[in-house]
């Protein structure tokens, strides 16, 4: 899918697109210092970000630094970003990241076994871990989608894991070639409206400026309808989005957008 011609205000999609970022830090070089500085970015002058999304390791850091009440959530990352350390380990890191404060849990589905056939592996894997992500805490399932072969695979993890109880569907780690696609993107708001599902979709990885975002929302309102994104069913995944964002409210040049993920 080519990106589609959008007419939008700019200043209406920054603010939309502000309210559902999960800002983030993944870089293999993260340090506690910058997830730090992360948090304090997360809460702009027009108002916080949705969450931040960081490693396991800092996220004990990040909650003593935004505290309980924090309209911040802090969203982490398991079975990342391979996808193939196994159910027990996604399991663990899961449990240690609720314990330690996180909201939220990205986890990354085995996308090889599933194109090697093995459905029953994302199925499983997924099962466990929403078994271990008990509500509030939400569940967003990572299906690498740039990695899947066809369509048809898309369309099956999607399944997969909104029938396991995923909260959200999520395009991708940010740590490969081909990361969110509008086309890939279709498909998941397909499988969430087709099965008559509450769950979201995370766009994740390359997404930088408030034009891009604007192509995803008129994507949801036309596959989901008019009023279907909030922060409550739309994330999405960037570092670099935020510079955008804000050079938009503010009227100035943006920065940032640079960002690798």
């Amino acid at each position: 899918m080519s990106k589609p011609q959008v007419t939008y205000d700019p200043k209406a999609v920054a603010r939309m697109a502000l309210a559902c970022l999960d800002l983030t830090d993944l870089n293999d070089d993260s340090t506690e210092e910058a997830v730090l500085d992360l948090c304090d970015r997360a809460l702009t002058s027009h108002g916080p970000v949705a969450a931040i999304c960081i490693w396991p390791r800092f996220v004990a850091a990040a909650r003593r630094k935004l505290g309980p009440l924090s309209p911040v959530r802090i969203a982490t990352v398991v079975n990342f970003p391979s996808g193939a350390l196994g159910s027990d380990t996604a399991v663990g890191e899961t449990v240690t990241a609720i314990a330690h404060g996180a909201d939220e849990i990205d986890v990354v589905i085995p996308h090889e076994a599933l194109k090697r056939g093995e459905s029953g592996a994302v199925r499983d894997l997924v099962t466990v871990v929403r078994a271990s992500t008990p509500p509030p805490a939400r569940l967003k399932v990572i299906l690498e989608t740039g990695l899947l072969s066809d369509r048809g695979l898309v369309r099956e993890a999607s399944d997969i894991a909104l029938a396991a109880g995923a909260d959200f569907i999520k395009t991708s780690t940010g740590k490969v070639k081909v990361n969110a696609t509008l086309d890939a993107a279709e498909i998941m708001l397909t499988a969430i409206r087709e099965a008559g599902s509450a769950a979201g979709l995370k766009p994740a990885g390359g997404i930088r400026t408030v034009a891009d975002a604007a192509a995803y929302f008129a994507l949801c309102e036309k596959v989901m309808g008019r009023g279907w994104v909030s922060s409550r069913n739309f994330r999405f995944g960037a570092s670099g989005l935020l510079g955008d964002i804000l050079g938009t409210l503010d009227g100035t040049e943006a920065a940032g957008s640079e960002a690798g993920y």
